[in-house]
């Protein structure tokens, strides 16, 4: 974010933007963070436990069960505002649920009628929102489908795309898959995102488009184990404790060794366990 000169003589916010392949409202959503009230906060944390627990619950949904915890009315557009800040929304089906940037490539859906057969069959991508003191980052996690081994993940301050690249390089390090999976969000359609699948022809791109918001369901059950079981245990100060623990690998280690049934993975050894 300290790439974009608000005060530049030539260059406008939004043309720095689209340069940066960054959402508008991800640099705003940052430049404004100090600005975000304690109760804001305390607010967003209340949200990302709920939406955790419950992650087909929306704004009015998400509204009437703060209500009742806190015994207090709630404003639902209030609601609506921090989510979008956290960058969540609910998981169900209907139309347009993906907002992709106007002049990113979307490639088509193919993984209609087909289920993960093999360790690399099938390579899924999502981000998450991690509550820390005062702030929040966001994770991405690259993730087998079929032995549900979390080939790497990577925190970030915002939602550039820089973190997903780097997160990606990192687990194409390790083997390649024949399909890969995300949603139509700008982040992974980028040009730099997909100049490094395009760089492995053997690489399949499929996005989730219409009718398809249960398709990352592995990697939502991952986020709810990992923040059950590390985030909110932990209660993170400041963001160089939260990578300390998830980002410099001590609970990434614990994902892929403790595992509670097995299945065949040519990843070390990993198994699903979440």
């Amino acid at each position: 974010m300290q790439l974009i000169d608000s005060n530049h003589q030539q260059l406008s916010i939004t043309t720095q933007c689209q340069l940066l392949q960054l959402n508008r409202s991800s640099y705003y959503a940052w430049l404004n963070r100090k600005d975000i009230s304690d109760s804001d906060m305390e607010m967003m944390r209340l949200i990302d436990r709920i939406y955790t627990k419950f992650p087909y619950y929306g704004s009015r949904k998400i509204a009437k069960q703060l209500a009742r915890q806190l015994e207090i009315p709630i404003n639902r557009k209030r609601i609506q505002r921090l989510m979008r800040m956290m960058g969540i929304e609910a998981i169900y089906a209907r139309p347009n649920t993906s907002k992709p940037h106007p002049n990113h490539k979307i490639y088509p859906y193919l993984l209609r009628n087909i289920s993960a057969q093999q360790s690399n069959h099938i390579w899924g991508v999502d981000i998450t929102y991690i509550p820390i003191h005062n702030s929040w980052l966001y994770l991405v996690a690259i993730i087998d489908w079929y032995s549900r081994y979390v080939l790497s993940w990577q925190l970030s301050d915002s939602l550039c795309v820089n973190f997903c690249v780097e997160a990606l390089t990192r687990a194409l390090n390790q083997s390649i898959p024949q399909f890969h999976n995300s949603d139509q969000g700008s982040q992974f359609t980028s040009n730099e995102y997909l100049s490094i699948l395009q760089g492995h022809p053997q690489i399949s791109v499929s996005m989730e488009g219409r009718g398809r918001a249960f398709d990352n369901i592995f990697t939502e059950r991952l986020w709810r184990t990992v923040k059950h079981e590390e985030v909110y245990l932990h209660d993170y100060s400041s963001p160089a404790e939260a990578r300390q623990s998830l980002d410099l690998g001590k609970y990434h280690v614990i994902v892929n060794t403790r595992h509670l049934h097995k299945i065949k993975s040519k990843f070390r050894g990993g198994r699903s366990w979440y």
